[in-house]
């Protein structure tokens, strides 16, 4: 079987190192304490262009990063994959849902951030705020999902636009969690940034062992 090539293999572990990066400065601003200074501006800029109709909609968006939805989604996914003999892909699919669970589990209580007021009446969740579970498997899922379509896929540009279109369903599930108020803007981005961090070495990962087959 013809492998992707390596440039796509390289750009995820450039974007693994970045997001390493980000992650760490978040970080360290949150342990120190106190709101950064963005989080404010950016939920007030958000919660001011809020309407009826919006808020409808991010309710129900936010439920695509849920993990009753992405559960009930990887195991319909891992079935399938396994159906069709694409094991390996199966598996980490099983990875990436397992290992975004406990990496979000364990940065919470390691941070023990407290979550901001919720806007519009939305139940606020009884766990820590940082970073964004929602941010974490949400990125983890699709982006793993996207890696297992352009594994096989020929044309760059169709490459780029699963990858896209992954990134921009991630992006939107982050947003509602902002626009609902159950996170600051530093927990969506450093859950995204973790998530980039472990897709890259999943991505690594499953690239290497296909080039071993």
């Amino acid at each position: 079987m013809e492998l992707k090539p390596s440039w796509l293999l390289y750009a995820g572990l450039l974007a693994a190192v970045v997001a390493l990066l980000l992650f760490g400065w978040l970080a360290n601003e949150v342990w120190r304490g106190g709101e950064l200074r963005f989080d404010r501006f950016v939920r007030e800029a958000i919660h001011a262009s809020a309407s009826p109709r919006l808020t409808y909609a991010m309710r129900g968006i936010t439920q695509l990063g849920s993990p009753p939805f992405l559960i009930f989604a990887s195991i319909l996914l891992i079935w399938r994959l396994a159906e069709a003999g694409r094991t390996r892909a199966a598996i980490l699919l099983v990875l990436a849902a397992m290992g975004a669970e406990a990496l979000d589990e364990l940065l919470k209580l390691v941070f023990r951030r407290h979550r901001p007021e919720a806007y519009f009446g939305y139940p606020e969740p009884s766990t820590f705020s940082f970073p964004s579970g929602h941010a974490i498997t949400a990125c983890c899922f699709y982006g793993v999902v996207a890696a297992i379509i352009t594994v096989r896929l020929e044309s760059r540009w169709k490459t780029v636009a699963v990858w896209l279109g992954a990134a921009f369903l991630a992006g939107l599930i982050g947003f509602s969690r902002i626009y609902l108020g159950v996170h600051y803007p530093s927990d969506v981005v450093a859950g995204y940034a973790a998530a980039v961090v472990w897709i890259g070495a999943l991505r690594a990962s499953y690239s290497l062992w296909l080039r071993g087959r």
